[in-house]
């Protein structure tokens, strides 16, 4: 068979039959002769292709309850399974390629990090946002519970909108700007923290502080260990009208930390930075 013939072949197979293939020889044997963005196409198949129909997801016409609950855990517990093999899989495949471990990981969080619009319509920007932050290996604070949750199994169960997220733990998360706008309507959050986050950068802080919601409800927020964040980044925060409580650590990207200090106690006259960046 020829490569055009191998690839018109696995593009035709569900992302379930790929990933769950028997025999890893021929299934990398068929992704060796893929492109990346042939590779993402199988990891963006509807939800149809994930063995739970459409009609059976939370929200999409029914309450969130937890048959429906327990199904979209089981899919999204799949999928992330799937995609450690396909990882296997083509890490092997791909290697004389010169394609690496990290691009690898690179191209697969960017895929944890695209937006489902739809997913956000039909269950909410609260459970929809803390979906993403879990898949991306963050935790979340909802209001009313004391503890974070960090797995699709701890998500609370019950009707539509009912829980609101509070505070957001990002520590050594893989999120990134691209999955930002799952920050739009969240209305609730308090405290966010950035920690040794390496897609972490300055637009992704100015996005943050763009997002009106979000302007209001933050009151506390932690950027530490983030390469990518420099002077502007930080800046970009005196945005958020009600933050008090600023904590920075560990940025080498940070220049000129006086009068960034300054700008933002200037705009922010109630908030109190606390530094270590020496």
């Amino acid at each position: 068979m020829d490569p055009f013939s191998h690839k018109v072949a696995i593009l035709s197979l569900s992302r379930r039959v790929v990933l769950m293939t028997v025999s890893t020889f021929c299934c990398c044997s068929l992704l060796k002769h893929l492109e990346p963005t042939e590779l993402l196409f199988l990891l963006q198949q509807d939800e149809a292709e994930r063995g739970v129909p459409q009609e059976e997801l939370p929200g999409r016409g029914q309450t969130h309850d937890a048959a429906s609950h327990h199904r979209h855990i089981v899919c999204a517990e799949t999928q992330v399974k799937g995609m450690r093999y396909l990882f296997s899989a083509v890490t092997s495949a791909v290697g004389s390629r010169g394609w690496n471990r990290r691009h690898f990981w690179g191209w697969l969080n960017a895929v944890f990090n695209k937006v489902d619009y739809e997913r956000i319509k039909a269950v909410g920007p609260d459970r929809a946002a803390s979906e993403w932050l879990l898949r991306c290996g963050a935790k979340v604070k909802f209001q009313g519970f004391e503890r974070f949750h960090h797995d699709y199994n701890g998500l609370p169960v019950g009707p539509l909108g009912k829980y609101k997220i509070q505070a957001i733990d990002a520590t050594e998360s893989c999120i990134m700007y691209r999955g930002f706008d799952y920050l739009d309507g969240l209305k609730h959050v308090e405290e966010i923290k950035f920690n040794k986050c390496i897609y972490i950068e300055d637009a992704c802080l100015e996005r943050l502080s763009s997002v009106e919601s979000l302007q209001e409800s933050v009151v506390t927020m932690e950027v530490v260990s983030c390469g990518n964040v420099t002077d502007k980044g930080i800046i970009s925060l005196h945005r958020l009208r009600n933050l008090e409580n600023l904590f920075l650590s560990d940025l080498p990207g940070i220049t000129d930390k006086q009068t960034m200090v300054t700008r933002l106690q200037t705009a922010l006259p109630r908030l109190d930075v606390s530094l270590d960046l020496d």
